[in-house]
């Protein structure tokens, strides 16, 4: 099964999975068992499902057949090149490859010239018109062949504009970036590049990041501090007839896996191995030499040989353009999409189950628990009132009495439900106070005003650090906050469960831990490319604090807009099941009173009122049974699939 068939089998998962959802969604507005909160996280729930996306990139230096590989994987079934691939250098920008059905199918360019300011890709693409939009000819091969060759395209600047703009001139091995005889220097014209083509992988939500070589890959921080990061899968492309040369190395150490380290997805592909066939040599021959060259290469980036991957993504393209099975065996495509598929596929689904499973869970929760309390509530009622059968009037008067006392009672426990929230509002305000964006804004700005007037390295050096510190410190404040609010909010739900019978369960927990190793993850990427002693004797201050501001500190502001948003969430989480019950109770209390208010004045018969009631408990069943059964539907979707389900699928 190919990695294309798999993703397609991905996304109809992924879409029954959010028409399920939705179903609960609908069930729970007709049955009037919604509120704010619970339709508010399964709109958010839906909305996630359907932006979903699956972001592959591609990461090579030049004429190692990335474009050809993009191609021969993902778009084989469009019968032409997707991507321009020719000898040299055929991208000169990091290119996403996408759909957004929102606009015309067109290349959308970021200047190169936005590398001077302070603004990342992604608060640029908030901004249309700072890109220049070329439309695609999707009818056309020939005008598509022409559109995309804008991402190949250079411009002539100055020296110092080329370092004001990133790019460091003559250092090192780095020789593009040399001046020339006119005295300018060579760079690309684009920043970033956006396709947005309505191919049927695209439109599923596959995202291809098809990336430049190093020297573009090193003035594009976003890329390595970001996109490749987070990417699901990273392919770590070679050429068979160089090997693993200098600049590779470079690239993989720097921007993949460091140490040898290797994380799920990141895959490295040996390619044009076709160069090694030779019509002088037997099959075992081309095979043994194949093998060498993936052991040596594997020992080089200190990987196990299964990690490396022979392919010919130009045979595996034709081959699959013209049918002929024996060549696409031969060009051993199908085994990298294989390997592709068991890493890619499953650890996504993964990701969206443990999301789903969180928020939907969450939801299902409060909502059973609702019609439980109202079974409960009703029952009581049913066993007051069957209990009356041949009473006299004074009885009745005595069990009015007994629930007007419960009731009284629960009121004046609810002085302790609002102090609580009184309570939970103070204590919200102050994780606020730690982990909201002004406290960030405002160590921004001091860490700014240190690194400008700092007269010394060290001081330059301590200023970087003393604001990964404050942001820890930050962290942790706010971690302490919630472990108070989570203690508070459990001693509660307990003492509510005990003197009112409330079921509440236990409060969601929420933790910080993701967003310290993000931290842990810049500070190390800042410590290893800015805060070395090298860096600092041989940079001027100016470039080394914009890079930091533009580089760094604008990722870790992401990562506390990240924190601030679902930590928002989960408080609203926590407090949502407590609200329900309170409410649910009263409303049951307040019942119980007047059917036996009614049962007392003779308004009403006693055997009607228990017929009304008996009704009233099988339609809660049936509504009990309606919610199991959508429940389950989700539930099993979110089962863990085998292998062989998933080829099934």
């Amino acid at each position: 099964m190919s990695l294309a068939n798999q993703f397609a089998a991905y996304t109809a998962w992924r879409s029954r999975l959010a028409t399920y959802i939705g179903e609960l969604q609908s069930w729970l507005s007709q049955n009037e068992l919604s509120d704010a909160q619970s339709d508010m996280r399964l709109t958010q729930l839906l909305e996630r499902l359907r932006e979903d996306r699956l972001n592959v990139a591609f990461v090579a230096e030049f004429s190692r057949g990335k474009s050809e590989l993009i191609n021969a994987i993902f778009f084989a079934d469009y019968g032409n090149r997707m991507l321009p691939s020719s000898a040299g250098r055929t991208t000169m920008c990091p290119t996403e490859l996408l759909f957004d059905g929102n606009k015309q199918p067109c290349i959308e360019l970021l200047p190169i010239q936005t590398r001077a300011t302070n603004s990342s890709i992604s608060e640029y693409k908030r901004f249309p018109d700072e890109w220049t939009k070329v439309g695609l000819d999707t009818e056309s091969p020939d005008a598509m062949q022409y559109a995309l060759r804008h991402v190949s395209e250079t411009t002539r600047v100055t020296p110092e504009e080329a370092g004001r703009l990133g790019f460091e001139v003559g250092e090192g091995q780095i020789e593009l970036y040399s001046v020339g005889e006119d005295g300018l220097v060579e760079v690309p014209r684009w920043r970033h590049a956006m396709i947005n083509f309505p191919h049927p992988l695209l439109k599923q939500g596959l995202v291809v990041l098809d990336t430049p070589g190093l020297n573009a890959i090193g003035a594009e921080p976003e890329l390595t501090l970001s996109l490749l990061p987070n990417a699901h899968a990273v392919l770590f492309i070679l050429a068979a007839d160089t090997g693993v040369t200098q600049s590779d190395m470079a690239i993989w150490r720097e921007h993949i896996c460091g140490g040898g380290m290797a994380r799920r997805g990141r895959m490295v592909v040996l390619n044009k191995i076709d160069g090694q066939w030779d019509e002088l040599k037997s099959a075992e021959e081309i095979d043994a030499e194949i093998l060498k060259q993936v052991e040596t290469s594997a020992n080089i980036l200190e990987l196990p040989a299964s990690q490396v991957f022979p392919v010919s993504a130009q045979k595996g393209l034709v081959a699959k353009i013209n049918g002929d099975t024996a060549l696409l065996e031969k060009s051993r495509l199908p085994q990298l999409e294989m390997a592709l598929s068991r890493e890619l596929i499953p650890a996504k689904r993964e990701i969206v189950c443990e999301g789903t499973e969180s928020e939907f869970g969450d939801v299902s929760r409060r909502i059973r628990g609702l019609l439980d309390s109202r079974l409960v509530g009703l029952r009581e009622q049913l066993t007051e009132l069957t209990e009356l059968r041949g009473k006299n009037k004074g009885v009745v008067e005595y069990m009015m009495g007994k629930v007007r006392a419960e009731k009284d009672e629960f009121e004046s426990g609810l002085q302790r439900y609002y102090a609580v929230r009184s309570v939970f509002s103070t204590l919200t305000n102050n994780l606020f106070g730690h982990l909201g964006l002004d406290v960030l804004r405002q160590l921004t700005h001091e860490t700014r005003a240190a690194m400008l007037e700092a007269a010394f390295s060290k001081t330059l050096s301590d200023a970087m650090a003393n604001f990964f510190a404050k942001s820890r410190e930050a962290l942790s404040k706010s971690g302490g906050e919630i472990t108070e609010i989570l203690a508070m909010m459990e001693a509660v739900y307990k003492r509510f469960a005990v003197e009112h019978g409330l079921k509440l369960g236990s409060p969601t927990t929420f933790s910080l831990l993701r967003y310290e190793k993000e931290l842990d993850r810049l500070q190390a990427w800042c410590d290893d490319h800015l805060n070395t002693m090298v860096s600092l004797l041989t940079h001027d201050k100016k470039n080394i604090t914009q890079k930091f501001f533009e580089e760094v500190a604008v990722q870790v502001r992401k990562a506390f807009e990240h924190a601030n948003r679902d930590a928002e969430i989960w408080l609203r989480a926590i407090m949502a099941p407590m609200e329900t019950q309170v409410r649910e109770h009263q409303i049951q209390l307040k019942r119980r009173l007047e059917s036996i208010k009614r049962i007392h004045q003779a308004t009403d018969t006693l055997e009607d009122r228990i017929a009304e009631l008996d009704g009233v408990e099988k339609s809660l069943l049936a509504q009990i049974d309606a919610l199991e059964e959508i429940i389950g539907r989700v539930q099993d979707m979110l089962l863990p699939l085998d292998p062989k389900q998933l080829e099934a699928a």
